[in-house]
């Protein structure tokens, strides 16, 4: 089982994440792992200036696993707005050589424990690409269902991609934490 630490970013950490995040969900790199998203979206899928923002903007955080001081894993980890209410997880990355090796479930599980234990949130809330139903599918495991609320895909705006198919919208999926 993996050894992880955790630990939230800083600025000194923008380039790591950025370079894990792309490696696990564009380009060629990501093909090693069952993530990927390479099928339906080419182009970044963040950049160092989105990073930084997240990482300063109040009430966000993003979280490292390091194994033996290497990142192995990344996410973001939104507070709710109110207390009781709903966090938020995205951007979450497995380095793709590691993904099926129990580094998702075991990262999923401490964003969660984080989320009901120092945020004091009632539920995780995520948005996934509607056709990946590996993914999606994968989450329902763990105790994640869709909400019924979807959000158009992006066209346009080359800072979620290049869209390869039509039709791509986000699937809100959520979990109770209580």
């Amino acid at each position: 089982m993996p050894d992880l630490t955790y630990r939230y970013a800083g600025p000194p950490n923008v380039p790591a994440v950025v370079a894990l995040v792309e490696s696990a969900y564009r380009g060629e790199e990501s093909l090693a792992g069952w993530t990927s998203e390479e099928g339906l979206i080419g182009g970044q899928r963040t950049d160092a200036d989105m990073v930084s923002a997240l990482i300063a903007e109040p009430g966000t955080h993003v979280l490292l696993a390091e194994e033996t001081g290497v990142l192995q894993a990344c996410c973001e980890l939104r507070e709710p707005g109110a207390p009781g209410g709903s966090a938020y997880f995205g951007m979450f990355a497995v380095r793709p050589s590691l993904q099926g090796g129990g580094y998702g479930r075991i990262v999923l599980a401490e964003a969660e424990r984080i989320a009901r234990d120092e945020f004091r949130a009632t539920a995780l809330e995520m948005t996934v690409i509607r056709q990946r139903e590996a993914l999606i599918a994968w989450y329902g495991r763990r105790g994640y269902e869709r909400t019924g609320q979807t959000r158009p895909f992006p066209y346009g705006n080359e800072r979620f991609g290049l869209p390869k198919v039509s039709g791509l919208e986000f699937a809100t999926l959520a979990k109770s934490l209580r």
